[in-house]
């Protein structure tokens, strides 16, 4: 579908990558990995369009469409969510204005035997037919799948979007990106903004009904469950392996190890040439195998070894004196804003070395908790830190929050204190920060850049409890290995919050999982955690028993409470829904009059001594009786979901 080739991009006269070739096939499920900095967001702008290469061509068909999800994107207010998601419908909202203008036509013109006539005929069954590819009226029961599988309540498609945080913001732009169903979806860290159900959710979107797919993320679970073909940019090529993540971890370090052996013969090689040419250059009798040897030498390829294992990157986090045996415990800890409760009742308590992981879908309060265990909001009920707990933070935003003008030297020395001034530019090289890299302004490092660096201004203070909101985001899959080896060795006490299954699964011994304004605790890992609730995801907990008592959606529809029973907002919710369905009962009614009108036109020139034996009439025949069989069936179903 999409070729790239002889791709090459350079930035300051330095290569990035050069002599990039590879094609993306329609069903292809690619995962883009390397380290970061290696030019994988850069690569996903290129085939996207956005950016053009320094060399090399990408050869996209006139007919595909490309929808590209960044990392960090620009998002509009104004609208509703719903009304923001159904943008991504313009395309077929302009082509049921053409089908209606073309049907006026019809009804106006009476020269039904003319070329023209039967050319407008043509068009209007062509345009009915790309309609239903599209999903004619069944968009907007699509459009409440998607949002809804991305964590969206019912209660929250008629929010103005300014009332949503970044991470939500970007999850419409997702929806609407999925809604246009595009042939090639280009994804830039997809799960960065999403709670874990949504993470499973949108797996079993890509693998069921998406096209091809290329996407850059870290989340190792996310990418085996996902793709099957991995590409790997590094030292300044892309190496193409036909197989998923874990498979290609088997075979780049099979290839690395050829690498290093073919590496080594060629060395000892070029040493023994050399040696030759020192031990005969001045005998006139050796001068020709001198030359050829000189020749030789010069034509020898250098063979790389991947630079990924080339640096090493060292995480130790200081353990300060001890801690109390219990550093933080809740008892009946409430928090609300306003009239909105978002826990309760919250009883836990967390024991000195302990690893725990706060799991639950976005705005559950997890980060709510961690602000109150840290004294930054006022709350209901008795928390308590412990005797001498120290306590260090890691912010969801914390990379966002850098200086972009610092550099990475001036960022680290702003904090430093007493001896460790000295050994700055250790500490920056054990991060992979060394030499020039640490005199880069802040706002020109990678997303996994500016993460390290946030880490690095952490280890700075000595602690012995850490509280880490969404570590892992932008950071590499080598670099996240290091910090869990990190965290698993920290004596202290860590409270993780994390949507990343892989990353705690082995590092946590217990799991607090948020929904419905209540807390449960779970003893064991991630994995223990979604086999005792016995399911395959978290976004089925709402069907199995969440620690919420609130009444599941299903549970609602059949009780049916009277409209008595409803409060203000849900009867005005029930009005919209109502006024949604008698337009889309509307719509189809007039789709279905629209195509019996024009099978009357087409009987009646059917009925003619020439069109008798025009066998196109019959074939455009039987393509309208399909697409009013089509249009009555979807006003059928309009029918029946607005009488329930």
């Amino acid at each position: 579908m999409i070729s790239i080739d002889n791709l090459g991009v350079e930035f300051s006269a330095r290569p990035l990558f050069s002599d990039v070739s590879f094609v993306i096939g329609d069903k292809d499920r690619i995962a883009l990995v390397g380290k970061n900095g290696a030019g994988k967001s850069t690569m996903l702008k290129i085939i996207a369009g956005l950016q053009q290469p320094t060399a090399g061509t990408v050869s996209v068909p006139r007919e595909a469409t490309v929808a590209y999800l960044p990392q960090v994107m620009v998002l509009s207010d104004g609208h509703t969510v719903r009304e923001e998601a159904e943008t991504a419908f313009n395309a077929l909202h302009d082509l049921e204005r053409q089908i209606g203008e073309m049907h006026h036509q019809m009804d106006q013109r009476t020269d039904y035997e003319s070329e023209s006539y039967m050319q407008l005929v043509e068009r209007f069954t062509h345009a009915n037919e790309r309609l239903q590819m599209m999903g004619g009226l069944n968009y907007q029961s699509e459009l409440e799948r998607t949002l809804q599988g991305l964590g969206f309540d019912r209660k929250d498609f008629d929010r103005p979007t300014s009332e949503f945080s970044g991470g939500w913001r970007m999850r419409i732009e997702l929806a609407k990106l999925l809604l246009q169903h595009p042939d090639v979806l280009l994804l830039d860290e997809p799960t960065n903004h999403l709670d874990i159900e949504s993470i499973q959710w949108l797996e079993q979107f890509l693998a069921s009904k998406a096209g091809a797919v290329v996407l850059v993320s870290h989340d190792r679970a996310f990418i085996n469950n996902v793709t099957n073909r991995t590409l790997e940019i590094s030292c300044g090529r892309v190496y193409d392996y036909k197989v998923g993540y874990d498979e290609y971890v088997k075979l780049r370090a099979e290839r690395r190890e050829q690498q290093l052996r073919a590496y080594e013969n060629q060395q000892k090689e070029i040493a023994d040439i050399r040696a030759f040419v020192d031990r005969f250059r001045y005998q006139a009798t050796k001068a020709i195998q001198v030359q050829s040897r000189l020749k030789q030498l010069e034509k020898m390829v250098p063979i790389e070894v991947d630079e990924v294992d080339n640096s090493a990157l060292h995480l130790k986090f200081t353990c300060s004196q001890r801690s109390g045996d219990y550093p933080v415990i809740c008892e009946d800890v409430a928090k609300s804003y306003g009239g909105h409760c978002v826990f309760h009742d919250v009883n836990l308590t967390i024991r000195r070395g302990e690893k725990v992981a706060f799991v639950g879908r976005n705005g559950e309060g997890k980060s709510t908790l961690v602000k109150c265990i840290l004294g930054e909001i006022p709350f209901d009920g008795r928390l308590k830190v412990g005797h001498n707990v120290q306590i260090g933070y890691f912010a969801q935003n914390q990379a966002q929050l850098l200086d972009g003008e610092l550099t990475v030297f001036d960022t680290i020395d702003r904090v430093a204190r007493g001896d460790i001034r000295l050994r700055i530019r250790d500490i920056l090289g054990a991060f992979m920060f060394g030499g020039e890299p640490s005199e880069r302004k802040v706002k020109f490092l990678s997303g996994g850049e500016r993460t390290r660096l946030a880490m690095i201004k952490l280890l700075l203070e000595p602690v012995n409890c850490l509280i880490l909101d969404e570590p892992t985001n932008h950071l590499d899959m080598r670099s996240k290995d290091v910090l869990k080896e990190a965290i698993r060795e920290f004596d202290g006490t860590v409270i993780v919050v994390s949507h990343d299954r892989e990353f705690l699964d082995g590092l946590v011994t217990k799991v607090y999982e948020f929904g419905g304004g209540m807390v449960r605790e779970h003893i064991g890992g991630i994995y223990d955690f979604l086999r005792g609730r016995n399911i395959e995801s978290l976004h089925q907990l709402s069907a199995t028993g969440s620690p919420s008592a609130a009444p599941q959606p299903v549970q609602e529809e059949a009780q049916a409470p009277s409209a008595g029973a409803l409060s203000y907002e849900e009867q005005k919710a029930q009005a919209r829904r109502r006024r949604k369905l008698e337009q889309a009962v509307k719509e189809a009614e007039e789709r279905v009059g629209q195509l019996e009108a024009a099978l009357r036109i087409l009987e009646d020139r059917m009925a003619t001594p020439e069109g008798s034996t025009d066998m196109t009439l019959y074939e455009k025949h039987t393509q309208l009786k399909r697409q009013l069989t089509t249009a009555e069936e979807e006003w059928e179903a309009a029918m029946m979901e607005m009488e329930e």
